[in-house]
């Protein structure tokens, strides 16, 4: 090829190619700038917004029916146990129903002094495990980091006490305070026993709550000079009180619903106690009593979980309201 064909050649060399010519050879050039709205629409396919803004607009109503869904269930299976139970033991209900005692193995009377057994049970559970629980959550929340050794074993302690199958608390209260401190069967083993089933759920909550509360609390506790005292009592307490209740209020329903623990330790017996160290039968299991072994008792089981669910809900209301006016109460001050 000649000299002047060679030039003529360069001349009408296609621009991309002379651009990307350098001095060490061709280069890569760098594409131009995509749009995030086309890059948007050639990484779905090409499709145009409208097609993407229904298909998300369907994909939000999907997630909003599913977890109406689940909601609506939870609330229709409370409500249907909720029905059978009072179609069956509604009628049973009344005054003289909560304060008499019980007659014919429970086919008729009242459930007084059962109703009594189990508050006083219910008080000594809860009185001991806020007593014991609330200083150990202050203790592994605020004195024992997750990284100690001591800390570890307590929490991985509390966790598989959580998990305890409740025949294992009745035989474990059985053994100690039923037979090695002599309480024998009274409300006192009952309650006790109970306050250790307790203990692990309202200990590992009421430590949530207060590692929840904000690092500047303390911080600024400790810029005005407040007493470790103070600042538990006066700010980090009333702060983690939500999660002290929701623990409390927990417990309060298991406490509400033991039956295998009760029996080893708080007896059968449905008269009117006189102290602590009486027995006495709870709600829970009256109502297993009289659903398995007396026959025509169904009715009479019905109507004590009625009162049993009364029961619950008010103590779950009044356990609500005692924190909010609480609260009040200590920011006020």
């Amino acid at each position: 090829m000649s000299r002047k064909d060679h030039g003529m050649r360069k001349r009408i060399m296609p621009a991309e190619h002379a651009e990307g010519r350098g001095r060490s050879g061709p280069t890569l050039r760098r594409p131009a700038a995509v749009p995030y709205g086309q890059a948007r629409q050639l990484r779905d396919g090409g499709e145009p917004s409208a097609v993407l803004l229904n298909r998300a607009f369907r994909a939000d109503r999907l997630a909003a029916v599913v977890v109406w869904g689940a909601a609506g269930l939870v609330a229709g299976v409370f409500a249907w146990l909720l029905a059978a139970v009072a179609f069956q033991g509604a009628a049973r209900l009344s005054l003289a129903f909560l304060t008499t005692p019980p007659a014919d193995a429970g086919r008729s009377g009242g459930i007084g002094p059962i109703l009594v057994s189990t508050l006083l049970i219910l008080g000594v559970a809860m009185v001991s495990s806020v007593a014991v629980g609330a200083p150990a959550a202050v203790f592994l929340a605020e004195f024992s980091h997750a990284g100690t050794r001591s800390g570890r074993w307590v929490r991985r302690s509390l966790d598989v006490l959580a998990g305890m199958p409740s025949i294992v608390f009745g035989l474990f209260g059985n053994a100690l305070f039923c037979k090695l401190l002599g309480l024998r069967f009274s409300i006192l083993a009952g309650g006790l026993t109970l306050a250790c089933m307790v203990l692990p759920l309202f200990i590992r909550l009421a430590e949530e709550g207060l590692r929840a509360v904000p690092t500047e609390y303390r911080q600024a506790a400790a810029a005005l000079s407040l007493s470790p005292t103070t600042t538990l009592f006066r700010i980090l307490l009333p702060a983690a009180l939500p999660a002290l209740a929701a623990g409390l209020v927990l417990g309060i329903g298991r406490a509400l619903a033991e039956t295998a623990a009760l029996v080893f330790t708080s007896g059968y017996v449905d008269r009117m106690p006189e102290s602590l160290h009486d027995s006495g039968r709870a709600l829970s299991v009256h109502i297993y009593d009289l659903s398995m072994n007396v026959s025509g008792g169904d009715g009479g089981a019905c109507a004590s979980a009625l009162v049993l669910i009364g029961l619950l809900l008010a103590l779950n209301g009044g356990t609500a309201w005692l924190t909010t006016h609480w609260r009040r109460k200590t920011y006020r001050v």
